[in-house]
Order: structure tokens, then C-alpha cells, then sequence
């Protein structure tokens, strides 16, 4: 089996300089030496990290939001998600999303794994969690948040990918892991 990582190969950084500082990311330019001893110019996002959550209720439904994007200019259908703050371990993330989008606490998370999103231009790490036991308490929007929290069954969910309704990459990762955990296959 390959090995998920070759640790020998690093780049050497000789110069990097942060360009923008925004409220969830900022922006880097370095000069490098690659692992293959090419001198070059690099630009990506450096990012906290993010937890992602796919809510499952005792019925069987997972919690979906359906939420407007300004980068998009449209709304979508995503799962619940949102930024690691400082000092936050990955699962205080995903317990305070969950709540904040929602308006449901889970007192039951099962780590499903880690992914990188676009690693050509970002070191975000988002870590993927089931939540379960799932109890009502108040939805606390963000000011930028324009969210509707809907609920799915994980049959129609996998329908909605198939057909293109859901088609953010992180939610759908997310919910097939969870599709796989939980046993559910496509029909």
C-alpha cells in the first residue's frame, strides 16, 4: 500500500510574507526551494483549519442547510461547517457549528476523518465528524449567515449528489464518509 506522505520531500522557505490578513484567512506569498531543487514563487491561503458535521437525527434524517454564498452569489445546500477558532480543538469547532447554524447540539461525535481541501493553494485541514443524539436548543447566526436548516433522508441526500442539487465538495466528502460509516449504499 502507498504511504499517504513522503516526509523527506520538503520544500526549504526563504522568504515568506504575509500580502492580506482577512477575518478567517490570510494570504502568503513565499520564495521556495522545492523538494526537486527548483527555486520558485508560491502563493496560497493559509487557514486555520474547519470542522465539518453531518448531523444525524434518531429518524434517520441528516441536517442540511441551505445557505447563500456571496462568492457564488447563490444559495446552496451544504452540511453544517465552519472555521476552527484559536485555541479551539477541531471537536469544540464542530460542537459550536453544529449548535450556532442549526439550533441542534449532539451529545455524541464520531471522528470520521480528516481531508485537505485544495492543497494546490491552501494548507486548510478539515476534520469530519458524524453527530448523533441530536437535541434542540437555538440557532445563532453569524451576521454574514443566511442559513435554513432542512432535514433529509441519507437516501435522498445521496440522490441530491447524484443529481447535482448538492455540489459543495466538502459537504458531499463529508456525507459519503458518513454514508460509508453508517452502512448506506446508493440505490
Amino acid at each position: 500500500m502507498p504511504q499517504a506522505r513522503n516526509q523527506k520531500s520538503k520544500s526549504i522557505v526563504h522568504l515568506s510574507e504575509e500580502i492580506y490578513k482577512g477575518r478567517q484567512f490570510s494570504f502568503f506569498r513565499e520564495h521556495v526551494t522545492l523538494p526537486h531543487n527548483v527555486d520558485t514563487e508560491m502563493a496560497f491561503v493559509r487557514h486555520p483549519g474547519s470542522a465539518v458535521i453531518v448531523p444525524l437525527f434518531k429518524d434517520q434524517t441528516i441536517g442540511v442547510i441551505k445557505q447563500f454564498r456571496h462568492a457564488i452569489n447563490d444559495t446552496i445546500y451544504e452540511i453544517p461547517a465552519g472555521t476552527i477558532d484559536a485555541g479551539e480543538s477541531p471537536l469544540q469547532c464542530a460542537r459550536r457549528e453544529l449548535e450556532e447554524e442549526t439550533g441542534y447540539a449532539a451529545s455524541k461525535f464520531i471522528a470520521l476523518g480528516k481531508t485537505l481541501l485544495l492543497p494546490a493553494y491552501s494548507d486548510e485541514i478539515s476534520y469530519v465528524y458524524l453527530a448523533r443524539n441530536m437535541t434542540r436548543t437555538e440557532q445563532t447566526l453569524d451576521e454574514d449567515e443566511i442559513i435554513e436548516v432542512h432535514r433529509y433522508h441519507i437516501h435522498d441526500i445521496l440522490e441530491m449528489i447524484d443529481t447535482g442539487i448538492i455540489i459543495d465538495a466538502l459537504s458531499i466528502l463529508a456525507i459519503l464518509r458518513a454514508s460509508r460509516y453508517l452502512g448506506f449504499e446508493r440505490k
